[in-house]
């Protein structure tokens, strides 16, 4: 079996509930005239570089940035890449919850009606299993949570590590090896037009 050299994570671009600060899990937002022209320049700085392996949550903020940045046509629909199922908290903002649940941190106390961080970091262990097979370099096209707790899983941390690594939108970060560890190489470079 082998190992990607390079997996390459582009969080897709500014939605209007991103630019608000509000949880988007499952609701399916097209990305806002800014998030379009940075999910462009994600593909200028790309300049149609090649990926043995393509894929994308099926969200529409997501395969937009795919398509935008230019990787459409060889892209491949990955549903474990989906973000994070905020379920009660969806659409609602940090303050917004903790007007409710005074204190309330997403990692440390979860979602109610919604996805564990634990089945968070099942699927992204999923979506690390189906491109170990890959000896070239691949790209994610996903979301913040999710992506964050990829990186985590994929240095063996914890899910709840992810907190640690933040992720604006349209950013491209990088996951490789240094020798045989894995190794974040590059995070949450701001790409502008």
């Amino acid at each position: 079996m082998g190992n990607p050299r390079e997996i390459w994570l582009m969080r897709h671009g500014e939605t209007a509930w991103s630019l608000s600060g509000a949880h988007t899990g499952r609701t399916d937002l097209p990305l806002t005239a800014m998030g379009e022209e940075r999910a462009a320049a994600l593909g200028k700085y790309l300049a149609g570089r090649k990926f043995d392996l393509v894929l994308t949550s099926p969200m529409l903020r997501a395969v937009e940035t795919c398509r935008l940045a230019g990787y459409a046509d060889v892209s491949q629909n990955e549903p474990n890449l989906c973000e994070w199922d905020y379920g009660s908290y969806e659409g609602k903002s940090t303050p917004q919850i903790r007007a409710e649940r005074p204190g309330w941190q997403l990692w440390r106390d979860g979602v109610l009606d919604g996805e564990t961080v634990e089945q968070v970091a099942a699927r992204a262990d999923l979506v690390i299993a189906r491109i170990a097979a890959t000896t070239g370099d691949v790209a994610l096209f996903a979301h913040g949570h999710i992506l964050r707790i990829l990186a985590a899983r994929w240095l063996n941390l914890s899910p709840v590590s992810g907190k640690l690594f933040a992720l604006g939108t349209a950013t491209l970060s990088v996951l490789g090896y240094e020798r045989e560890q894995r190794v974040v190489l590059r995070w949450n470079l701001n790409i502008t037009p």
